[in-house]
Protein backbone atom coordinates (compact mmCIF):
# COMPACT_ATOMS: atom_id res chain seq x y z
CA UNK A 1 0.00 0.00 0.00
CA UNK A 2 1.43 3.40 -0.99
CA UNK A 3 2.26 5.83 1.83
CA UNK A 4 2.24 8.86 -0.52
CA UNK A 5 -1.35 9.96 0.29
CA UNK A 6 -0.59 9.73 4.02
CA UNK A 7 2.54 11.84 3.63
CA UNK A 8 0.67 14.42 1.56
CA UNK A 9 -2.06 14.56 4.18
CA UNK A 10 0.46 15.08 7.00
CA UNK A 11 2.18 17.85 5.03
CA UNK A 12 -1.14 19.58 4.47
CA UNK A 13 -2.06 19.36 8.16
CA UNK A 14 1.38 20.66 9.09
CA UNK A 15 0.99 23.52 6.63
CA UNK A 16 -2.43 24.40 8.05
CA UNK A 17 -1.12 24.34 11.63
CA UNK A 18 1.84 26.49 10.60
CA UNK A 19 -0.48 28.98 8.91
CA UNK A 20 -2.74 29.14 11.94
CA UNK A 21 0.24 29.51 14.26
CA UNK A 22 1.84 32.36 12.31
CA UNK A 23 -1.24 34.25 11.16
CA UNK A 24 -4.04 33.51 13.60
CA UNK A 25 -2.28 32.88 16.92
CA UNK A 26 -0.96 36.47 17.36
CA UNK A 27 -4.51 37.82 17.03
CA UNK A 28 -5.80 35.20 19.47
CA UNK A 29 -3.18 36.22 22.03
CA UNK A 30 -4.06 39.92 21.89
CA UNK A 31 -7.82 39.38 21.52
CA UNK A 32 -8.53 39.27 25.30
CA UNK A 33 -7.10 42.75 25.75
CA UNK A 34 -9.17 44.23 22.94
CA UNK A 35 -12.33 42.46 24.12
CA UNK A 36 -11.86 43.81 27.64
CA UNK A 37 -10.97 47.25 26.30
CA UNK A 38 -14.11 47.28 24.14
CA UNK A 39 -16.28 46.26 27.09
CA UNK A 40 -14.74 48.50 29.76
CA UNK A 41 -13.20 51.26 27.62
CA UNK A 42 -14.88 51.93 24.29
CA UNK A 43 -18.43 51.16 25.36
CA UNK A 44 -18.36 53.45 28.45
CA UNK A 45 -16.71 56.14 26.32
CA UNK A 46 -19.42 55.97 23.67
CA UNK A 47 -22.17 55.71 26.27
CA UNK A 48 -20.84 58.78 28.10
CA UNK A 49 -20.97 60.71 24.82
CA UNK A 50 -24.64 59.71 24.49
CA UNK A 51 -25.39 60.70 28.09
CA UNK A 52 -23.76 64.10 27.54
CA UNK A 53 -26.45 64.93 24.98
CA UNK A 54 -29.24 64.50 27.54
CA UNK A 55 -30.53 66.14 30.68
CA UNK A 56 -29.72 63.06 32.71
CA UNK A 57 -30.20 63.18 36.46
CA UNK A 58 -30.43 60.41 39.01
CA UNK A 59 -33.93 61.28 40.21
CA UNK A 60 -35.62 61.57 36.80
CA UNK A 61 -37.16 58.44 35.32
CA UNK A 62 -36.94 59.86 31.79
CA UNK A 63 -33.98 61.61 30.23
CA UNK A 64 -34.58 64.58 27.94
CA UNK A 65 -32.51 64.94 24.79
CA UNK A 66 -30.96 68.42 24.80
CA UNK A 67 -28.31 68.10 22.09
CA UNK A 68 -25.25 70.29 22.67
CA UNK A 69 -26.84 72.40 25.41
CA UNK A 70 -24.70 70.86 28.16
CA UNK A 71 -21.57 71.76 26.24
CA UNK A 72 -22.73 75.33 25.73
CA UNK A 73 -23.51 75.71 29.44
CA UNK A 74 -20.16 74.17 30.31
CA UNK A 75 -18.12 76.53 28.14
CA UNK A 76 -19.96 79.51 29.65
CA UNK A 77 -19.26 78.39 33.24
CA UNK A 78 -16.49 80.39 34.95
CA UNK A 79 -15.93 77.56 37.42
CA UNK A 80 -15.08 75.24 34.53
CA UNK A 81 -12.41 77.59 33.20
CA UNK A 82 -11.10 78.09 36.72
CA UNK A 83 -10.73 74.31 37.05
CA UNK A 84 -9.00 74.22 33.66
CA UNK A 85 -6.51 76.87 34.76
CA UNK A 86 -5.85 75.06 38.04
CA UNK A 87 -5.28 71.77 36.22
CA UNK A 88 -2.81 73.30 33.77
CA UNK A 89 -1.01 75.23 36.50
CA UNK A 90 -0.59 72.21 38.78
CA UNK A 91 0.35 70.07 35.80
CA UNK A 92 3.12 72.40 34.64
CA UNK A 93 4.48 72.98 38.15
CA UNK A 94 4.61 69.24 38.87
CA UNK A 95 5.57 67.74 35.51
CA UNK A 96 8.45 69.92 34.31
CA UNK A 97 10.61 69.79 37.51
CA UNK A 98 9.65 66.15 38.00
CA UNK A 99 11.08 65.10 34.63
CA UNK A 100 14.30 67.05 35.17
CA UNK A 101 14.79 65.49 38.62
CA UNK A 102 13.96 62.03 37.29
CA UNK A 103 16.59 62.27 34.53
CA UNK A 104 19.17 63.56 37.01
CA UNK A 105 18.45 60.76 39.50
CA UNK A 106 18.58 58.16 36.75
CA UNK A 107 21.91 59.56 35.57
CA UNK A 108 23.34 59.26 39.08
CA UNK A 109 22.08 55.70 39.53
CA UNK A 110 23.43 54.74 36.12
CA UNK A 111 26.94 55.15 37.51
CA UNK A 112 28.72 52.65 39.71
CA UNK A 113 27.65 53.32 43.29
CA UNK A 114 27.72 51.40 46.52
CA UNK A 115 24.33 50.00 47.55
CA UNK A 116 23.13 50.70 44.03
CA UNK A 117 20.30 48.16 44.19
CA UNK A 118 19.04 49.61 47.48
CA UNK A 119 18.89 53.10 46.01
CA UNK A 120 17.03 51.86 42.94
CA UNK A 121 14.45 49.98 44.97
CA UNK A 122 13.95 52.95 47.30
CA UNK A 123 12.82 55.05 44.34
CA UNK A 124 9.64 52.99 44.18
CA UNK A 125 8.69 53.57 47.82
CA UNK A 126 6.85 56.89 47.20
CA UNK A 127 4.93 55.35 44.29
CA UNK A 128 3.69 52.32 46.23
CA UNK A 129 2.74 54.41 49.27
CA UNK A 130 -0.98 55.04 49.63
CA UNK A 131 -1.95 58.36 48.08
CA UNK A 132 -4.15 59.09 51.11
CA UNK A 133 -1.15 58.68 53.43
CA UNK A 134 0.96 60.90 51.18
CA UNK A 135 -1.63 63.70 51.12
CA UNK A 136 -2.24 63.53 54.88
CA UNK A 137 1.48 63.69 55.68
CA UNK A 138 2.23 66.48 53.23
CA UNK A 139 -0.82 68.42 54.36
CA UNK A 140 0.63 68.38 57.86
CA UNK A 141 4.01 69.46 56.53
CA UNK A 142 2.31 72.38 54.78
CA UNK A 143 0.11 73.13 57.78
CA UNK A 144 -0.47 76.78 58.57
CA UNK A 145 0.09 76.75 62.33
CA UNK A 146 2.32 73.76 63.09
CA UNK A 147 3.64 72.74 59.68
CA UNK A 148 7.32 71.88 59.25
CA UNK A 149 7.60 73.97 56.07
CA UNK A 150 6.41 77.14 57.79
CA UNK A 151 8.72 76.41 60.75
CA UNK A 152 11.74 76.23 58.43
CA UNK A 153 10.65 79.36 56.56
CA UNK A 154 10.38 81.21 59.88
CA UNK A 155 14.19 80.93 60.18
CA UNK A 156 14.40 83.31 57.21
CA UNK A 157 11.84 85.76 58.55
CA UNK A 158 8.93 84.45 56.48
CA UNK A 159 5.60 84.59 58.29
CA UNK A 160 3.08 81.80 58.52
CA UNK A 161 1.75 80.86 55.10
CA UNK A 162 -1.72 79.40 54.70
CA UNK A 163 -0.76 77.05 51.87
CA UNK A 164 -4.31 75.85 51.20
CA UNK A 165 -5.84 79.34 51.10
CA UNK A 166 -4.02 80.89 48.14
CA UNK A 167 -4.01 79.84 44.51
CA UNK A 168 -0.24 79.94 43.98
CA UNK A 169 0.63 78.41 47.35
CA UNK A 170 -1.89 75.57 47.06
CA UNK A 171 -0.71 74.77 43.53
CA UNK A 172 2.89 74.67 44.76
CA UNK A 173 2.03 72.38 47.66
CA UNK A 174 0.05 69.99 45.45
CA UNK A 175 2.85 69.96 42.89
CA UNK A 176 5.35 68.93 45.56
CA UNK A 177 3.11 66.00 46.54
CA UNK A 178 2.79 64.84 42.93
CA UNK A 179 6.51 65.22 42.31
CA UNK A 180 7.38 63.20 45.41
CA UNK A 181 5.10 60.35 44.32
CA UNK A 182 6.16 60.06 40.69
CA UNK A 183 9.76 61.29 40.34
CA UNK A 184 11.28 57.99 41.47
CA UNK A 185 9.01 55.94 39.22
CA UNK A 186 9.93 58.01 36.17
CA UNK A 187 13.60 57.85 37.17
CA UNK A 188 13.49 54.06 36.95
CA UNK A 189 12.01 54.28 33.45
CA UNK A 190 14.79 56.64 32.40
CA UNK A 191 17.36 54.38 34.07
CA UNK A 192 16.15 51.40 32.06
CA UNK A 193 16.62 53.42 28.88
CA UNK A 194 20.08 54.61 29.96
CA UNK A 195 21.19 51.01 30.47
CA UNK A 196 20.88 50.52 26.71
CA UNK A 197 23.20 53.44 25.86
CA UNK A 198 26.60 52.04 24.75
CA UNK A 199 29.26 52.50 27.43
CA UNK A 200 31.82 53.26 24.75
CA UNK A 201 30.21 56.66 24.20
CA UNK A 202 30.76 57.65 27.83
CA UNK A 203 34.30 56.28 27.83
CA UNK A 204 35.16 58.28 24.73
CA UNK A 205 33.59 61.41 26.21
CA UNK A 206 35.56 60.94 29.43
CA UNK A 207 38.80 60.67 27.46
CA UNK A 208 37.89 63.90 25.68
CA UNK A 209 37.48 65.60 29.07
CA UNK A 210 33.69 65.91 29.07
CA UNK A 211 32.15 66.44 32.51
CA UNK A 212 29.24 64.41 33.85
CA UNK A 213 26.86 67.27 33.03
CA UNK A 214 28.04 67.44 29.43
CA UNK A 215 27.75 63.68 29.08
CA UNK A 216 24.19 63.89 30.36
CA UNK A 217 23.22 66.70 27.98
CA UNK A 218 25.18 65.65 24.89
CA UNK A 219 24.93 61.86 25.09
CA UNK A 220 22.28 60.61 27.47
CA UNK A 221 19.38 62.93 26.63
CA UNK A 222 19.60 62.52 22.83
CA UNK A 223 19.98 58.74 23.13
CA UNK A 224 16.91 58.30 25.35
CA UNK A 225 14.71 60.82 23.54
CA UNK A 226 12.01 58.22 22.67
CA UNK A 227 11.72 57.34 26.36
CA UNK A 228 11.54 61.03 27.27
CA UNK A 229 8.65 61.46 24.83
CA UNK A 230 6.83 58.51 26.38
CA UNK A 231 7.31 59.76 29.95
CA UNK A 232 6.28 63.31 29.02
CA UNK A 233 3.04 62.11 27.43
CA UNK A 234 2.17 59.74 30.29
CA UNK A 235 3.01 62.37 32.91
CA UNK A 236 0.91 64.95 31.07
CA UNK A 237 -2.09 62.61 30.98
CA UNK A 238 -1.66 61.87 34.68
CA UNK A 239 -1.36 65.55 35.57
CA UNK A 240 -4.55 66.40 33.66
CA UNK A 241 -6.45 63.72 35.59
CA UNK A 242 -5.21 64.49 39.12
CA UNK A 243 -7.98 64.17 41.68
CA UNK A 244 -6.88 62.45 44.91
CA UNK A 245 -4.39 65.10 46.02
CA UNK A 246 -6.68 68.15 45.71
CA UNK A 247 -9.65 66.12 46.96
CA UNK A 248 -8.00 65.56 50.34
CA UNK A 249 -5.66 68.53 50.59
CA UNK A 250 -8.14 71.20 51.72
CA UNK A 251 -9.58 69.27 54.66
CA UNK A 252 -6.31 67.63 55.75
CA UNK A 253 -4.45 70.93 55.86
CA UNK A 254 -7.22 72.80 57.66
CA UNK A 255 -7.77 75.11 54.72
CA UNK A 256 -11.51 74.78 54.84
CA UNK A 257 -13.92 74.52 51.98
CA UNK A 258 -15.69 71.53 50.49
CA UNK A 259 -13.87 68.41 49.44
CA UNK A 260 -14.95 68.58 45.81
CA UNK A 261 -14.79 72.36 45.36
CA UNK A 262 -11.03 72.56 45.93
CA UNK A 263 -11.10 75.09 48.75
CA UNK A 264 -13.59 77.83 49.65
CA UNK A 265 -12.69 79.87 46.56
CA UNK A 266 -12.12 76.84 44.31
CA UNK A 267 -8.46 77.81 44.26
CA UNK A 268 -7.25 74.26 43.57
CA UNK A 269 -10.27 72.53 42.05
CA UNK A 270 -9.09 70.49 39.06
CA UNK A 271 -11.07 69.30 36.06
CA UNK A 272 -11.42 65.82 37.55
CA UNK A 273 -12.83 67.34 40.75
CA UNK A 274 -15.18 69.49 38.68
CA UNK A 275 -16.54 66.39 36.94
CA UNK A 276 -16.83 64.58 40.27
CA UNK A 277 -18.71 67.51 41.82
CA UNK A 278 -21.41 67.58 39.15
CA UNK A 279 -21.64 63.83 38.69
CA UNK A 280 -21.57 62.51 42.25
CA UNK A 281 -22.71 65.39 44.45
CA UNK A 282 -25.20 67.15 42.17
CA UNK A 283 -26.04 63.93 40.26
CA UNK A 284 -26.21 65.83 36.97
CA UNK A 285 -24.78 63.02 34.86
CA UNK A 286 -25.48 64.70 31.53
CA UNK A 287 -23.51 67.80 32.44
CA UNK A 288 -20.75 65.76 34.10
CA UNK A 289 -20.46 63.60 30.98
CA UNK A 290 -20.08 66.69 28.82
CA UNK A 291 -17.38 67.98 31.17
CA UNK A 292 -15.56 64.65 31.06
CA UNK A 293 -15.59 64.67 27.25
CA UNK A 294 -14.19 68.20 27.10
CA UNK A 295 -11.59 67.13 29.65
CA UNK A 296 -10.73 64.16 27.41
CA UNK A 297 -10.24 66.47 24.42
CA UNK A 298 -8.04 68.77 26.51
CA UNK A 299 -5.88 65.80 27.52
CA UNK A 300 -5.48 64.77 23.88
CA UNK A 301 -4.57 68.30 22.76
CA UNK A 302 -2.10 68.96 25.58
CA UNK A 303 -0.48 65.53 25.18
CA UNK A 304 -0.21 66.13 21.44
CA UNK A 305 1.44 69.51 21.96
CA UNK A 306 3.91 68.00 24.42
CA UNK A 307 4.66 65.22 21.95
CA UNK A 308 5.44 67.67 19.14
CA UNK A 309 7.56 69.89 21.39
CA UNK A 310 9.49 66.98 22.93
CA UNK A 311 10.27 65.49 19.52
CA UNK A 312 12.15 68.66 18.62
CA UNK A 313 14.20 68.91 21.80
CA UNK A 314 17.88 69.09 20.91
CA UNK A 315 16.87 69.49 17.27
CA UNK A 316 15.66 67.05 14.73
CA UNK A 317 12.77 64.66 14.49
CA UNK A 318 13.00 61.02 15.46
Amino acid sequence: MSTLPLAVGRRRRTSVRHTLDTRVSPYAYVAPFFLLFAAFGLFPLAYTAWVSLHEWTLLDEEQTFVGMRNYGTLLADDYFWNATFNTLSIGILSTAPQLVLAIWLAHLLNRRLRFQTLFRVSLLVPNVTSVVAVVVIFSQLFGRDFGLINWVLSWFGVGQIDWAAGTATSHLALSVMIMWRWTGYNALIFLAAMQAVPRELYEAATLDGASNLKQLVRITVPMIRPTIIFVVIVSTIGAMQVIAEPLLFGTSSGGGGGLVTGGPDRQFQTLALYVYEHGFTKFDFGYASAASWVMFLFVVVVAGINYLVTRRVKGGVI
